[in-house]
């Protein structure tokens, strides 16, 4: 049975400018993601440009710790995950 325990918020707090760089980083480690929950405010007339990423994902420590290095490179991306052990 693949383990599916780990949960990650990506936070960007320049959307505009760290949203390619963090899907290429989310594309390369896909294999791994199981659920992916993007969340900032919009609205008709106006969109933030912070935005909050929770993924699911599956699979051993080390390429989850990977991505996770690789995303925390990028300026303005701050990562957390949590491991659930029930």
């Amino acid at each position: 049975m693949t383990n599916c325990s780990t949960i990650m918020a990506i936070l960007q707090e320049n959307r505009v400018e760290t949203a390619p760089k963090v899907q290429d980083i989310l594309t390369e480690f896909g294999c791994y993601i199981r659920v992916r929950l993007g969340l900032h405010d919009a609205a008709l007339d106006q969109c933030t440009n912070t935005g909050l990423i929770l993924l699911q994902l599956c699979g051993e420590d080390i390429p989850i710790r990977d991505m996770e290095a690789k995303l925390r490179a990028i300026p303005s991306v701050k990562v957390k995950s949590m491991k659930l052990d029930f």
